[in-house]
């Protein structure tokens, strides 16, 4: 998926339309208006689908810093607070 994706789901979009509203042949049962809107309809989903894999993947993975803050109090009441960043 990705870029590839988007591409081929661009193609079947732009195909669907051409077919959608350019050909107005019709046969008994058969419409090639109605596989014109599927094309676009399917090429409007795959390319959903493949902007968000693409945006996902360029995402740096690992690095990220994460925060623990913890406080414990003990039988006299009293309160220890500790706050820890690790990378």
């Amino acid at each position: 998926m990705g870029l590839p994706g988007m591409a081929l789901s661009a193609i079947a979009g732009a195909v669907g339309a051409v077919i959608y509203w350019t050909i107005t042949y019709q046969s008994i049962g058969f419409r090639l208006s109605t596989i014109g809107l599927i094309l676009m309809i399917v090429g409007a989903f795959g390319f959903i689908v493949s902007t968000i894999v693409f945006v996902d993947a360029q995402r740096p993975s690992g690095g990220s810093r994460h925060s623990l803050d913890r406080h414990a109090v003990n039988g006299d009441g009293q309160t220890t607070s500790v706050h820890e960043v690790s990378q």
